[in-house]
């Protein structure tokens, strides 16, 4: 099928046997389906699309469930798509993504791809299956910068396109980079991961101040970073112990949760977190992040397989990358609908990885404000 290819509704409701929770399976056909990465968005702010990847036709291919009518949607037509580089605008009017060399965004009124700039030789992600290997990229919350990794010369590099005017700089140059995000109260200010070792950095966004937010002690495994909207703090998964967070204004260190909290992320609001779990899985949690004492809610068991056997064990990276089994599609990587009323995540728990979106409204009352 081409792009902007139109299918039917492949929606079906059920509920969660052991928590009640309403869940809607959104894709249905016997291949890959995942939304993007649990820090980035799946729908556009006033949630016309949700955006996800679906190997349907053969190949990665972006893809978006009109809400209005449920109807799924062919949005590209790409060959060479890396699939977890996918980045929806906020305002609804593109979709990011890279694909082989370049750095592409695609009108979702024409559906025509529009290349923002080629990297030519450069390889926009590392082989593996995590961090820079996936090839994630970052856009600030008003639609204008779009970060971007990419590797030349044995460097790591950063790149920021300016979407309006469509310049470009490169803004820095070291060992690694990957998982940027932009901070959602600061467009000039963002997170890149550095090593599996020594992950925690910021760096501003014309490339001063590049500097490291938490010094990791030995035996730690710091990772999933993600920022609290409205607070100017960076929170932190210390695995399997819970997450904490750094005011990066005045470098406050607090606990947000001290159970196996996996890939977790804030409502838009910042008063409330979702996460998975894994060793063991417990289902999807929704927690406050403000009061570490509050237990967490069980809104669902998504029974993906959650492949990634080194999960089990001590940190694996303290002397460097090592190679491991970790399909990015067969975890659940939760996160929050902009209006803070849904979860989508992803479960292989019918033999394929399928997209869900769960009802917030009926667990909300069970958490402590």
């Amino acid at each position: 099928m081409a792009r902007g290819s139109i299918y039917p509704s492949e929606a079906v409701r059920f509920e969660d046997a052991k928590t009640g929770a309403q869940l809607r399976q959104i894709s249905s056909h016997p291949s890959i389906h995942h939304h993007p990465f649990f820090m980035i968005p799946a729908y556009d702010d006033a949630m016309k699309r949700l955006v996800f990847v679906s190997h349907r036709t053969g190949r990665p291919e972006i893809f978006a469930e009109l809400r209005d009518s449920g109807l799924l949607q062919q949005l590209t037509e790409q060959e060479g798509l890396a699939e977890y580089s996918l980045y929806p605008s906020p305002n609804g009017s593109y979709v990011y993504y890279t694909a082989f060399s370049g750095a592409w965004r695609l009108s979702t009124d024409t559906l025509e791809p529009e290349l923002l700039l080629d990297f030519g030789d450069a390889s926009l992600r590392s082989e593996g299956m995590v961090a820079d290997a996936m090839g994630t990229t970052a856009l600030s919350h008003d639609d204008r910068y779009w970060a971007i990794r990419f590797n030349t010369g044995g460097k790591a590099c950063l790149a920021i396109i300016d979407t309006q005017t469509g310049k470009h700089e490169v803004i820095l140059q070291r060992d690694t980079i990957s998982h940027m995000m932009f901070c959602p109260d600061d467009n000039n200010l963002l997170f890149y991961a550095g090593p599996l070792n020594d992950r925690v950095w910021l760096i501003n966004r014309d490339g001063s101040g590049n500097r490291r937010l938490y010094k990791r002690k030995p035996g730690e495994w710091i990772t999933h970073e993600v920022w609290l909207p409205k607070r100017f703090e960076l929170a932190f998964v210390d695995w399997p112990k819970g997450i904490r967070a750094i005011n990066v204004q005045t470098g406050k260190e607090r606990l947000l949760s001290s159970f196996n909290a996996w890939h977790a992320v804030a409502n838009p609001e910042g008063k409330l977190m979702v996460a998975d779990t894994n060793f063991p899985d417990n289902g999807l949690q929704l927690f406050n992040p403000h009061d570490s004492k509050s237990e967490a809610v069980t809104l669902c068991y998504p029974e993906a397989s959650s492949l990634g056997e080194h999960w089990a064990g001590p940190f694996p990276y303290e002397h460097g990358p090592i190679k491991v089994y970790a399909p990015q599609h067969t975890h659940p990587h939760p996160s929050f609908s902009p209006d803070g009323k849904h979860v989508v995540f992803t479960s292989d728990r019918s033999g394929f990885a399928q997209i869900y979106e769960l009802e917030l409204a009926p667990f909300l009352e069970r958490i402590p404000s």
